[in-house]
């Protein structure tokens, strides 16, 4: 799984066009900005973030972002965000709550900047962990990161490009090893703490271990037979028509139908409301809307639920 080559960067990413970049500091993003910059994909705006986690670690940082996007000649946004506060206010974990206001952030310099499109660093190791990661919590089949996705964040689409899912991590650091390229290195990944850092450095390494081999490649197999099965998936749904003119879910004509495509609707039909956390159990318990009479109504993430009345499943969304 070698490096982008430039024909296949500027294939994917058109140079004419303006792209918002996340730069941590880390050597996967500072590697995937030279690679573009490389490649002439160089309309690059560069966005960091400050956690506020790691006190001075953290401020250097920023700081080596900033200098190296002015050396560079690109424009420079940053915020510095109490992620520890609020995370504490919301209930969410660390990860949770970085996460979603990296995208918050990302979301306010599209619109600030009128550019919908932010590349960003995530490899074929992130990859690997998150397929991993996804299939141990109940996910539906080997759900990876997309290399493309658009995400609707506060009534605006934001289009996510991940170039370098068939990079592996240390090809990155070789590569900036190469040329004396510098990066920061973040002391808390090497800390058990967080899921993904014990994913990176105690489960998959067992496993690696174990089966004698690299898994990663054997991961990223699956999650691409997976992407295979869900068009099937989608083509299935899409014949048997299971829903109204009004957009209603018919319940006769999902009873005809077998187990598994009656999960397969359901499925689709979550995803059409946008609703996160989509399991294997999730999925059976709206199958029992259709086969325990006593079940009229099922809860959903986010306070949503599911109801049936007069042959007729609908979303419904929080009171």
């Amino acid at each position: 799984m070698p490096l982008p080559c430039h024909a296949a960067l500027t294939a994917l990413l058109p140079p004419k066009r303006r792209y918002l970049i996340g730069i941590s500091g880390g050597a996967d993003s500072v590697a995937l900005l030279h690679l573009l910059l490389a490649a002439g994909v160089k309309r690059l705006i560069v966005c960091h973030v400050d956690h506020r986690l790691r006190g001075r670690e953290s401020t250097a940082d920023a700081k080596f972002v900033e200098s190296l996007s002015r050396q560079l000649g690109l424009t420079f946004c940053s915020t510095r965000i109490d992620v520890k506060k609020i995370a504490a206010q919301r209930g969410e974990s660390l990860e949770t709550t970085a996460r979603h206001l990296r995208y918050e952030f990302f979301a306010k310099v599209a619109r600030e900047h009128r550019c919908p499109r932010l590349l960003l660093a995530h490899h074929a190791d992130d990859q690997a962990e998150t397929i991993l990661w996804n299939l141990l919590r109940g996910s539906n089949g080997w759900k990876g990161i997309r290399p493309i996705q658009r995400m609707n964040i506060g009534g605006h689409t934001l289009e996510v490009i991940r170039p370098l899912l068939a990079s592996r991590r240390q090809e990155l650091r070789d590569y900036l090893s190469q040329y004396q390229l510098r990066w920061r290195e973040d002391s808390s990944n090497s800390e058990p703490f967080a899921t993904r850092n014990r994913m990176r450095h105690e489960v998959l390494p067992l496993l690696c271990d174990v089966a004698r081999r690299d898994v990663t490649p054997l991961l990223l197999q699956q999650a691409d037979a997976q992407a295979d099965q869900e068009m099937l998936e989608c083509w299935v749904v899409s014949q048997v028509q299971a829903s109204d003119p009004q957009g209603r879910l018919h319940v006769p004509t999902l009873k005809s139908l077998p187990p598994a495509v009656q999960r397969l609707v359901f499925r689709d039909y979550l995803k059409q409301h946008q609703t996160s956390g989509i399991s294997r159990d999730l999925l059976d318990r709206c199958v029992s809307l259709l086969t325990d009479s006593a079940v009229h109504c099922i809860n959903l993430p986010g306070g949503h639920f599911l109801r049936r009345r007069q042959g007729r499943i609908t979303w419904q969304p929080a009171s």
